[in-house]
């Protein structure tokens, strides 16, 4: 039995036990360089329980074929599952219909989707598009394009010193231009947590839409699309310890069904002529050609296992950790953290005086951690806060306080190494 399974019943936090839940990720028995192995790179991709690899073991072992396409029993039996996984990404968001949910190949393609269907359908010339200095690049590329092939205008609100958004900055910048607001719910470089319940409220009092990045926040919160009143969210499955190869992104149904396809073939058609071609409504319309299926499977295991945890209880682990590193981290000589927002996620980036974080990384991994370096796919807030990258250290739902204390250790041996 799964060790998420055992507490599916207790929902308090003292149900949370981490050893036992490290036990469902294979890769986290393994050392590295002779030293246990101290995954903090969750942020970026993180580890799959044992649940998970099985599901797609299973789907690729016993069931595999291409759906909505067959009637044999392989066929029906991989429709089930993949149409199943659609389902439970509706009820994992609260989503009004499964309809609303549309997998793409990653969170990525999930904005740029909503920029080339939605954006380029609706805005115009002079038309404003919001969005905010701690963007990941692909929540600010997709929309530079579109400046630049349409000539909307875009803006960004700032943020301040320890990372928080310029709420009264961003109230200011909306007005009758503003068609579309495109903003994280969590940074992935500072670990800012977004009151983006506000900033949707304000977007929509103005007459925009709002899409919202998602993809740091759905492995550490519980996440309800109708409380949010978004109109679009995007998330990334490999970071809720799901596959790689797929993504979501959820439309209202409505606003979802006025968009033109974005790409055409298989699966997004009703009937083809030379002379016309009519098409499925959401979410079929934006899934052209074969979908990711053993990763979709993948995905509902993810689900599966993170639900039968608790939610509430993740972020309380979570928390936890983020207090006990900051306040362990900010003892380290030298160390800055980047990003002191009022509400974190379990993200901690930082820079040593003594130490690019190049080398930081490289020293630290030789003793089995292993941490992200560099920008972050973040570059305008490494401007923002004067660096040229950081060391960023991100939490998940197996991570331990001995873990952080290994970091901590490993960083004051990178400082007796430069001193």
């Amino acid at each position: 039995m799964s060790n998420a399974s055992a507490i599916a019943g207790d929902n308090s936090a003292l149900a949370f036990d981490v050893d036992r839940i490290r036990q469902d990720f294979p890769i986290l028995a393994q050392e590295v360089y002779g030293k246990p192995l101290v995954y903090l790179d969750s942020g970026a991709s993180a580890q799959k329980p044992q649940a998970v690899i099985d599901a797609m073991v299973a789907g690729m072992d016993t069931y595999y074929a291409n759906v909505h396409r067959g009637v044999h029993a392989m066929s029906q039996r991989s429709t089930e599952a993949y149409d199943g996984a659609r389902k439970k990404v509706a009820t994992f968001l609260n989503a009004r219909s499964d309809n609303e949910i549309v997998f793409t190949k990653n969170a990525t393609e999930g904005i740029n989707l909503v920029a080339n269907s939605y954006a380029r359908t609706y805005l115009k010339a002079g038309d404003e598009i919001i969005i905010s200095h701690m963007e990941h690049h692909a929540n600010i590329v997709p929309w530079q394009l579109l400046r630049d092939s349409l000539g909307i205008v875009l803006r960004v609100v700032p943020v301040d010193d320890d990372g928080n958004l310029d709420m009264a900055a961003y109230g200011d910048m909306l007005g009758p231009k503003t068609k579309l607001v495109g903003m994280t719910h969590v940074s992935n470089s500072l670990g800012t947590i977004v009151d983006i319940k506000k900033v949707i409220t304000m977007a929509h009092d103005a007459g925009a839409k709002v899409l919202v990045d998602g993809c740091q926040a759905v492995p550490h919160s519980a996440v309800d699309v109708q409380d949010l009143d978004a109109d679009f969210y995007v998330f990334a499955p490999h970071k809720l310890y799901g596959p790689t190869g797929i993504g979501v992104l959820y439309g209202k149904e409505d606003i979802l069904n006025d968009m033109p396809p974005w790409q055409g073939g298989g699966d997004m058609i009703m009937s083809v002529s030379f002379e016309k071609t009519t098409y499925q409504k959401a979410p079929m319309r934006f899934e052209a050609g074969t979908p990711p299926i053993v990763e979709a499977i993948g995905l509902g295991a993810a689900i599966d296992y993170m639900s039968a945890i608790g939610m509430e209880n993740i972020a309380a682990h979570e928390e936890g950790l983020l207090h006990y590193a900051t306040d362990r981290l900010s003892k380290i000589k030298g160390l800055r953290i980047i990003g002191q927002a009022q509400e974190k996620a379990a993200i901690v980036s930082f820079v040593l005086d003594c130490a690019h974080p190049h080398d930081i990384g490289t020293i630290v991994d030789r003793g089995g951690v292993a941490i992200r370096t560099g920008h972050h796919c973040a570059q305008p807030v490494m401007d923002r806060f004067g660096v040229a990258a950081t060391a960023r250290a991100s939490f998940g739902l197996y991570n331990t306080k001995g873990e952080v204390d290994v970091l901590a250790d490993s960083i004051e041996a990178v400082r007796e190494m430069f001193s």
